[in-house]
């Protein structure tokens, strides 16, 4: 193998095109661009993948990671994040008195991944494999804050925050909402980063605003950061 690719020409290219889609959708001509692919040899490429559900289209028609990549993590128990989440959640809901999530963007929504809920009283539930909205809440801000200047803004659309709120989560390194997703609950989220340093997922707690307050991160901010540099060590060093 040479620094200029495998030898390979078609899996050279259709790995570029994955890796294109790491940085989340993209339409056709965002693909030719960010993998310097002909729009023809893009297409076929990208379409080809798609067939094998390697590839697949959000509600926009642009190109995801599809779920055969998931399938195969899972068969190969490679998937680092899930397997080093349930201890860091764990710990984080004991230290908090709080449920902890952690949660993936899924095109326009993000799913619940992992959970550790808080085991009696008032609590904020929120189980394995919801999707909740991208509009709203500490995970979705995390989950967006960090994004091109482009799809920032897309979406910023309709959201119950605002790119100044947004300015300072990348500058805090951490996100509080307040009765955003839903009516007396509170939330903290904090990122965590690939080996690319790209953000990949977001560990939050939530529970109801009486017990919060209405300045979550003044309570909880450095315990879910500190949960999620330990999940984003676990990917670097995997």
């Amino acid at each position: 193998m040479t620094s200029n690719g495998s030898g390979v020409g078609v899996i050279d290219k259709a790995a570029m095109v994955l890796s294109a889609l790491e940085a989340g959708p993209a339409s056709l001509a965002e693909l030719v661009t960010l993998t310097g692919l002909a729009r023809p040899t893009a297409h076929r490429l990208a379409v080809a993948l798609e067939f094998h559900r390697i590839v697949g289209r959000d509600l926009q028609g642009r190109f995801v990671l599809g779920p055969r990549l998931a399938e195969l993590s899972s068969a190969a128990g490679e998937d680092r994040l899930l397997a080093a989440a349930g201890p860091v959640l764990g710990a984080l809901r004991d230290q908090t008195g709080e449920s902890a999530q952690l949660f993936r963007r899924q095109g326009d929504l993000r799913l619940c991944v992992a959970a550790a809920e808080r085991p009696v009283g008032l609590r904020d539930s929120v189980p394995i494999g919801a999707t909740l909205s991208m509009r709203a809440g500490s995970a979705a801000q995390v989950l967006l804050a960090w994004e091109e200047p482009d799809r920032l803004h897309t979406g910023l659309r309709g959201a119950r925050f605002s790119a100044t709120m947004l300015s300072g989560v990348r500058r805090r390194g951490w996100a509080q909402s307040i009765a955003e997703r839903e009516r007396g609950v509170a939330s903290v989220s904090a990122p965590v980063r690939g080996p690319s340093n790209r953000v990949v997922a977001a560990v939050s707690i939530s529970g109801p605003v009486d017990r919060l307050t209405r300045q979550p991160g003044r309570l909880h901010a450095k315990s879910v950061i500190d949960a999620a540099r330990t999940l984003t060590e676990a990917l670097v060093r995997g």
